[in-house]
């Protein structure tokens, strides 16, 4: 099944610090069809304005996943852990027993992102946080993090659940085969356009794949592109 989910289709939120545009039921946001796909329970399209952010706030056994898109976000948490993830890079809290934590746009501009959400394997267990710059070279599709044992997953930050979130940019009619019997898949092109079976997904739409034996995207002019690919 490949099911596609127009940008306009999203569950929206407009206030004065935050546009966030919800591809699953989130705060207020409730659609009973779209509470989740496998272990995958948020994603979230958030544009924060400069100066502004996510003021303190806790969480419990969740792998949340932050990939920026333009801009920068600065993370403190009350582990000690402080960092800067500028767009294109990527990082990882695994929430476990508890954590408390802010996320700030100190920027001049806006920053856009994604934030996801994956349901842990290993609840209760040491929180933590870790970011890391990845390479950006047209052409490739990397695990940005992993909870897969796979070869090619290794260099992954690490999440505590059988899910992995890849990306990358796609070339000009470059195609890209995922095995994806018994996986769920889900694709957002963060710009450009993608072809996936009869659909054509264009900048930050979702598609949810589920029951395919692979899946295969064409990417219809140079693309980036975000994907969760879980049990």
């Amino acid at each position: 099944m490949i099911e596609l989910r127009p940008f306009a289709s999203l569950g929206t939120l407009d206030i004065d610090w935050l546009t966030a545009r919800y591809h699953f039921s989130f705060s207020r946001y409730y659609d009973p069809a779209r509470m989740g796909l496998g272990s995958l329970r948020v994603w979230n399209d958030d544009q924060v304005r400069a100066g502004t952010g996510f003021e303190p706030h806790s969480h419990r056994d969740m792998e949340i996943i932050t990939y920026v898109r333009k801009g920068a976000i600065t993370h403190e948490d009350n582990l000690g852990n402080k960092g800067r993830t500028a767009a294109g890079d990527v990082q990882v809290m695994w929430a476990g027993s508890g954590i408390t934590h802010a996320e700030y746009n100190r920027e001049s501009e806006d920053t856009l992102l994604f934030q996801i959400w994956i349901e842990t394997a290993r609840p209760g267990i040491a929180p933590g946080w870790e970011a890391r710059a990845f390479p950006k070279e047209p052409g490739q599709v990397i695990a940005l993090a992993s909870g897969r044992d796979l070869p090619d997953h290794a260099g992954a930050l690490p999440l505590h659940q059988d899910a992995a979130i890849l990306g990358g940019v796609l070339t000009p009619g470059q195609t890209l085969t995922l095995p994806s019997k018994g996986r769920k898949l889900y694709i957002v092109p963060t710009t450009g356009a993608l072809r996936v079976g009869d659909h054509t997904a264009r900048a930050r739409d979702g598609v949810a794949i589920w029951d395919e034996a692979e899946i295969t995207l064409t990417a219809l002019e140079e693309t980036e592109v975000v994907i969760a690919d879980v049990a």
